[in-house]
């Protein structure tokens, strides 16, 4: 059966009540930790059918925003998942107060209890109304951002079919594309200021009614984070300012050298070589043909990966009209399908995706017999790491995309993966001041990001665009909008996942290895935790990042690139 068949079935919440409430009965009053587990299983059925329905829906409302069929569906997941938290929370109740629970944590590990822990914090049914409030305005960002159509060189285009273009060589086109983008937020602004207004209220009123100061534990809380905390991100952050803002303004001044132009303007940002950016030589269909021989011979675990995925077509690539901004990876469990969604644009982040949403989808489907729910993912950092990772082990593999441009690819990707660190803790920064001051305006929210960039970004120049100058670029960016302090997580990953290449020039086997361990483990552990498992160190140990980018850096100048 491929995706395209899969069935799809509104769960019946009321029956899911009723079904649960039995089962957790039958739990409660079990005579020993076996049968306790077997209770889970059936608990788990119940469970994986709800989220296979969910991420039915999810893919493909994503796929086409405008179909009314599944936009319907979205509205019903939208107001039924804080219900669906509720009966969750009931299982979480009785498995930490099991009285075998020190069998069942030898059985199923504690990191479960961890979770369950946390998930307990984080809802009470008086917050039901207010949850709901929040998935339609997370919905409401992403339909926003999907109705973008923009007339532009003759057709009418998506955000994400502007990207060619921005990376025109052509500096007047690439100024257009880039204006044309920021014309388009622009245009929205006011209706991205009120909804975001409204999620931060109701964000910061979920945390008062659970307890909380604000919404920033709360937020941690939600991600799952169990050893590390707010003080630890920010003496991180420290890190990437002190170590990685000096390297990435000294990239950008080599940039602007190779581009023949005196001062670096934020329309020349996407364009690295003045005579363009490394592309994949074909066509969507020719890049998922080039990545399935790729993953054939990386290893036999992802020959049989590639080979269900594209047999069971558990991707869509190519943006389209109506069609959600982004890429993401999801999981069916019915199915034990993970599905990846993209925008392929003709530029190299098509084939930035296809080895980024790969690492996340070949994690899923090494993890997915666990008998654990709560272990298929592990928390956002961790699963990042997949994901990165699986970008630096494809790096053989590049000529096959790029035919002779693979080292201009490389390097490209490294400079990006560089620069990226102090725009991921930039906008971490902006969240943690956004979420302890709720009561700021707009206009305080935007100059406050502003002072933010000029802080870990101060090569951008803005020239004369006032939306930008102001500080509107944030709006773009829609993990702050649908997924709050999300962020910071990549650059974490990243610092994990360039410890992941510096091992794999080394010792291929040995890195490999380790990294398919770690998938194999899912989410069974706390991140450090899983970290150390995977023989990596911690980006909060002291000197981490200096010693990590050190050697990366190392690396970039022995390409030819930066040579020319």
């Amino acid at each position: 059966m491929k995706f395209a068949d899969y069935p799809y079935k509104r769960p019946e919440i009321e029956i899911l009540k009723i079904d649960f409430a039995a089962i957790l009965s039958q739990f409660t009053s079990a005579t020993s930790a076996h049968e306790q587990i077997q209770h889970i299983d059936k608990l788990n059925l119940l469970r994986r059918d709800f989220n296979t329905m969910f991420n039915l829906v999810t893919i493909r409302h994503s796929i086409d925003t405008r179909e009314k069929f599944y936009n319907d569906e979205q509205d019903f997941f939208d107001n039924n998942l804080p219900v669906y938290e509720g009966i969750q929370a009931e299982f979480y109740k009785v498995l930490i107060e099991s009285k075998f629970r020190k069998e069942l944590e030898i059985k199923l590990g504690k990191q479960i209890f961890l979770i369950a822990e946390l998930s307990l914090k984080i809802f009470k049914p008086e917050i039901i109304d207010d949850l709901v409030k929040e998935n339609i305005l997370c919905t409401e960002y992403m339909e926003l951002m999907a109705s973008a159509i923009i007339p532009f060189e003759g057709a009418e285009r998506t955000l994400a079919e502007l990207g060619p273009f921005i990376r025109s060589t052509d500096r007047s086109m690439r100024k257009k594309a880039v204006e044309a983008k920021w014309n388009f937020l622009n245009s929205n602004a006011e209706k991205l200021d009120i909804i975001f207004d409204k999620l931060v209220k109701a964000r910061d009123g979920i945390a008062k009614k659970l307890g909380y100061k604000n919404y920033v534990q709360l937020g941690y809380d939600r991600m799952l984070r169990s050893d590390y905390n707010p003080g630890m991100i920010a003496q991180y952050r420290e890190q990437i300012l002190n170590e990685v803002v000096p390297i990435s303004s000294e990239l950008k001044m080599q940039q602007a050298k190779r581009l023949g132009i005196d001062e670096l303007r934020y329309y020349d940002e996407p364009l690295l070589f003045s005579d363009g950016n490394a592309k994949p030589k074909g066509s969507p269909e020719w890049i998922i043909d080039k990545g399935k021989k790729m993953y054939e011979e990386l290893s036999h675990e992802t020959s049989d990966f590639i080979s269900f995925m594209v047999e069971k077509e558990l991707m869509d690539l190519v943006a389209k009209k109506g069609k959600a901004t982004g890429g993401f990876c999801t999981y069916m469990p019915d199915f034990n399908s993970p599905f990846i969604f993209s925008n392929f644009n003709g530029t190299s982040t098509d084939v930035d995706v296809l080895t980024h949403e790969v690492g996340h989808a070949f994690q899923v489907y090494m993890s997915r017999n666990t008998d654990v729910m709560e272990y298929l993912w592990p928390t956002y950092e961790a699963a990042e790491i997949h994901s990165m990772s699986m970008e630096y082990f494809a790096y053989p593999w590049m000529n096959l995309f790029f035919n002779g441009d693979s080292q201009k690819y490389k390097y490209a990707h490294i400079v990006d993966s560089i620069n990226f660190l102090p725009y991921g803790v930039a906008v971490d920064e902006f969240q943690h001041i956004i979420y302890e001051q709720p009561e700021l305006t707009p206009a305080e929210r935007k100059a406050a990001y502003s002072e933010i960039e000029k802080k870990y970004l101060p090569h951008r120049k803005y020239e004369n665009n006032p939306f930008l100058s102001n500080g509107g670029a944030w709006q773009a960016q829609a993990h702050i909008f649908q997924s709050p302090f999300y962020y910071i997580d990549y650059t974490l990953a990243l610092i994990c996942a360039f410890q992941f290449f510096i091992k794999d020039k080394q010792n291929h086997a040995e890195a490999f290895q380790d990294y398919v361990k770690l998938c194999k483990a899912g989410g069974s552990k706390s991140f450090i935790e899983l970290v150390q498992y995977a023989n990596l160190r911690s980006p909060f140990d002291d000197g981490c990042v200096k010693d990590v980018l050190s050697e990366i850096k190392s690396y970039l100048y022995t390409l030819e690139p930066v040579q020319q």
